[in-house]
């Protein structure tokens, strides 16, 4: 048999294998030590930046960047009806409107072992600017986590927190001065800083242009009597050659054919009062400036454009288009309802404009409303507000004003689909009337120039609006015209709403609608601007 070999180590090469793994374990622990100490710390950054597109819940994911001296992207999706957790929006005291929104101390970062809140400071700071909403900057390990929060404030909830704010938030804005923004609103309580190409159209000064107006009241056919000034009269002409330049931009000059390109096969519909009426005549006329032959456009039901109550719908044969009007001053039904033994007229401000049906199916929607909640024409609140079967012995205008709204917003929210229609709301036009209001004598006749500054407060209709937008499920860009129009005390009919020898006996004169060729022209070339 074979013997069995012995596994025995020598003493000798024992030693030697001995020696080389204890040189080994201690070449590699010097090493690591002097690694550590010879490696400079790398702080680590987290920034957070907003895009607006993305912050449109149950829409878009919500972007994180993390900075660590390379870059990684984490997204959260499904955040459906979900809000940052602990997030507080606070607008800074040199901003205007509602254009910048700074996420402030309450945003709660959740990280495995501990957490971190965003400095005080950092809402004035603010960081970097990119885009629509301010980056906010503080050290923080990579891992961040979002956690979702339910939405549990019901509508009334949410229409009594509101309301105890929004006296407060009119005050702030009065001692902001006149600096309004463009402004998108989205849903979950975020606004969106609406600058088209980063172009703040609302900062700027009205200049003399040449080159305007973009049409004359002889070259469109759609005017009617209380906006054609020109042939009612007026003699003067700088009002309509007068151009708003913006602070650092220019606003892109309005283009018809490129207009009715973008338009092409779809419905334009503006919804509201006759201010609204004004802007849409507007449109038309500029519009026909691309048009070669004008029996290629006209009335579907063949009306003939009135001051009277009326819905139009006037088809450019060419492109397929519709450029459509609705009348409905408050957006909310105009009914009637007994009181006693009388039958009385009332706002149903809980039940959306019967009228409503033919909005639907529109792929530019553009609202307004606030012109007709004024204290006379809502009988002062007296017995004329009615929700279900209740009329309100007697509600302010503010309150009625908002829940008017609020029943608007959630018509667009439950009808309107935002993959195929883009919603407006244009802010309210400002009125000009010295010595009186409308009926007791108030007058801009005598106004051929605009005014050196505009009014240092901010109406209390267009922070109604701002707020119950922001409520809102879909996106609502809020065309804010306030602050440019404020300066045009000049752009008024006054007198010249009529033709000569037809003028009032009463003396009445027209400082709230705007004369065509005018203002409203502005207004579509910031809608233009938008829709590109």
């Amino acid at each position: 048999m074979e013997r069995q070999r012995s596994f025995s180590f020598k003493p000798t090469r024992f030693l030697v294998f001995s020696f080389t793994i204890s040189s080994s374990v201690i070449f590699l622990t010097f090493f690591t030590m002097w690694i550590i100490k010879t490696t400079p710390s790398v702080p680590q950054q987290t920034r957070l930046q907003f895009n607006t597109s993305s912050i449109v819940l149950g829409f878009k994911p919500i972007a994180v960047q993390t900075l660590t001296g390379f870059s990684r992207n984490f997204s959260v999706n499904g955040l459906k009806d979900t809000i940052l957790k602990g997030t507080r929006l606070s607008k800074p005291e040199n901003a205007s409107g509602f254009s910048v929104i700074s996420l402030s101390s309450g945003l709660q970062l959740q990280r495995k072992e501990n957490e971190s809140r965003v400095p005080e400071h950092e809402e004035e700071k603010g960081g970097e600017s990119d885009g629509n909403f301010k980056t906010i900057e503080h050290s923080a390990p990579t891992t961040i986590l979002f956690v979702n929060i339910e939405r549990t404030e019901e509508k009334n909830a949410a229409l009594n927190k509101t309301e105890v704010t929004s006296k407060k938030r009119i005050d702030e804005k009065k001692t902001r001065g006149t600096s309004f923004e463009n402004t998108q609103i989205s849903s979950g309580g975020q606004v969106e800083n609406k600058r088209v190409r980063g172009c703040d159209f609302t900062r700027g000064r009205w200049v003399y242009d040449e080159s305007y107006p973009l049409y004359t009241n002889s070259s469109c056919p759609f005017i009617d009597e209380g906006f054609n000034c020109q042939g009612n009269g007026r003699l003067d002409k700088d009002y309509m050659k007068l151009r708003w330049q913006p602070q650092d931009c220019d606003i892109p000059r309005f283009n018809a054919t490129k207009m009715l390109e973008l338009i092409r096969g779809k419905r334009l519909v503006f919804v509201g009062d006759s201010i609204n009426r004004n802007q849409w005549e507007s449109m038309l006329c500029m519009l026909m400036g691309a048009i070669k032959d004008p029996n290629r456009v006209y009335e579907t039901h063949r009306r003939r454009i009135t001051k009277e109550k009326g819905d139009y719908s006037f088809k450019f044969v060419d492109y397929k288009c519709t450029v459509e009007y609705y009348v409905s001053h408050f957006l909310v039904h105009e009914g009637k309802a007994r009181v006693g033994q009388k039958r009385v007229q009332t706002l149903r401000i809980d039940s959306i404009d019967h009228g409503s049906s033919r909005w639907r199916g529109a792929d530019i929607l553009v609202f307004n409303t606030a012109h007709w909640w004024s204290h006379y024409k809502t009988k002062a609140g007296i017995n004329y507000y009615q929700e279900g079967g209740q009329i309100h012995p007697q509600l302010d205008v503010s309150t009625a004003f908002r829940k008017a709204l609020m029943t608007w917003a959630s018509w667009v929210d439950k009808r309107i689909n935002p993959r195929k229609t883009q919603v407006f709301f244009r802010s309210s036009a400002p009125s000009h009337f010295r010595g009186g209001q409308w009926n007791s004598g108030g007058s801009c006749k005598e106004a051929t120039q605009p005014l050196q500054t505009s009014s240092s407060s901010y109406s209390e209709k267009n922070v109604i609006a701002e707020e119950v937008i922001k409520q809102m499920k879909t996106r609502v860009t809020f065309l804010n015209i306030t602050g440019l129009s404020e300066y045009r005390i000049d752009g008024h009919p006054s007198i010249y709403g009529r033709k000569s020898g037809k003028h009032s006996s009463s003396g009445i004169q027209d400082c709230s609608h705007w004369c065509l060729p005018g203002i409203p022209d502005l207004w579509n070339e910031l809608l233009y601007a938008h829709l590109q």
